[in-house]
């Protein structure tokens, strides 16, 4: 079965959305939100309104997890959309922990979407949800749909792992620095090395050994934008704003 009939047997259809990442998203992962906002926002807040309708009350596990992923990412890419051009996601006003967004019938922050999606026990949820962010896992080309889930989640990881850019493994002095994901949610992970080790490049074999060394990488929250958007959001300026987000 091909990916676009995989898409129609879904209760829900992910066709729209993805369509929007093949044509709005590059091979490196980067939004065009300046095309998109010209080109693409009516099929997105199309697709977005029947996610925000009630799913249907028997819908698999799989699927469910697979909608919510979208959610998540589609949700992140309107958002940040309405507000472009922007440095960064947080440059605007409570990005991820107010319920602003329509789900399933119910109002939905990013957050509580995030939880929703950590509490069923698969770390690899967190190579999926990109947060808008140049420091994110990337933004796949095509939407999670529940027959190719598991798989597209193994992808996703092992792409996000083999990226030099995003985490570094150092076999030769045993050494790895990774993406401060893995020191936020340290508790999602049974063991980081070993999750490193199964999905990271085949020589991150080391990290299970008790003499390998981990390090996590400052997160750059530069917006993830195909364009020079991102590019000079300092880490001051993203204390400035997180702190401004938390207390007012």
């Amino acid at each position: 079965m091909n990916f676009s009939l995989l898409l129609l047997a879904a209760g829900l259809s992910h066709g729209p959305w993805n369509d929007i990442l093949q044509r709005f998203v590059t091979p490196q992962a980067r939004v065009d939100y300046a095309r998109l906002g010209k080109e693409g926002l009516p099929a997105l807040d199309a697709y977005l309104a029947t996610l925000a309708k009630p799913w249907p009350a028997a819908m698999p596990p799989a699927e469910n997890r697979a909608a919510m992923i979208n959610a998540y990412n589609a949700l992140t890419v309107r958002w940040v959309a309405t507000h472009y051009p922007i440095s960064s996601i947080w440059r605007t006003r409570h990005p991820f922990t107010e319920a602003r967004h329509t789900v399933n019938g119910r109002a939905y922050s990013l957050d509580q979407i995030e939880t929703q999606l950590r509490s069923l026990g698969d770390p690899r949820v967190h190579a999926v949800l990109v947060c808008a962010a140049r420091s994110c896992p990337p933004l796949r080309q095509e939407a999670y749909v529940a027959e190719r889930l598991d798989a597209q989640l193994d992808d996703n990881t092992r792409l996000w792992l083999a990226n030099p850019a995003l985490n570094a493994f150092d076999p030769t002095r045993r050494e790895a620095e990774v993406s401060q994901i893995f020191e936020w949610y340290r508790g999602d992970f049974e063991n980081v090395g070993a999750f490193l080790a199964k999905y990271g490049p085949h020589y991150a074999g080391f990290l299970q050994s008790k003499n390998a060394k981990l390090r996590y990488r400052d997160y750059y929250w530069g917006l993830n934008d195909s364009g020079s958007a991102g590019d000079s959001y300092s880490a001051a300026a993203f204390y400035f704003d997180y702190f401004r987000n938390k207390y007012f």
